[in-house]
């Protein structure tokens, strides 16, 4: 089937298997490998994407389902060698370890941030119960998005 769907502001037009999920044409059709594939069933968030202003899982999304659609994936957050308010926080706050659930967490976030004006921390630590981090504890990453949301100016 034909595909055509604007991937962080460029148009790809793609033939693709009707089965195809997202993440693997995201990951492996158009080469975003920032899409991190876990469960391959929607429960770890390692796959969250933006389409159309939505966060979803595309493990759970099959590549037909985008077409005509806007995707934003973790490629798209920084411009250049300039991070992304999240990406600086969770760097500045280690709210990081091995880094494989993070893009599914930042694009969550960045989604969540551009529909919550001040969340508190409650509402971000139930924003982030969709998503598993083996690593960090959450602490530091509720602390990174909290204090994003407390920022001017961030919100896209």
């Amino acid at each position: 089937m034909d595909v055509s769907v604007t991937v962080n502001g460029y148009v790809y037009e793609e033939a693709v298997a009707p089965r195809l999920l997202l993440s693997d044409f995201l990951r492996h059709t158009l080469g975003l490998t920032g899409t991190h594939v876990g469960c391959e069933h929607g429960v770890c968030g390692a796959c969250t994407v933006i389409v159309d202003g939505t966060s979803v899982r595309s493990c759970l999304m099959l590549a037909v389902q985008v077409d005509g659609s806007n995707v934003r994936t973790v490629e798209d957050l920084a411009d250049g060698a300039d991070l992304h308010p999240l990406q600086s926080a969770f760097h500045d706050n280690h709210a990081l370890q091995c880094g494989f659930c993070t893009p599914g967490i930042l694009m969550a976030a960045v989604d969540f941030l551009e529909e919550s004006d001040s969340p508190t921390r409650e509402e971000i630590t139930e924003m982030l119960s969709g998503h598993l981090c083996r690593c960090t504890g959450y602490a530091s990453i509720v602390e990174s998005i909290h204090l994003v949301s407390r920022r001017e100016g961030t919100k896209e």
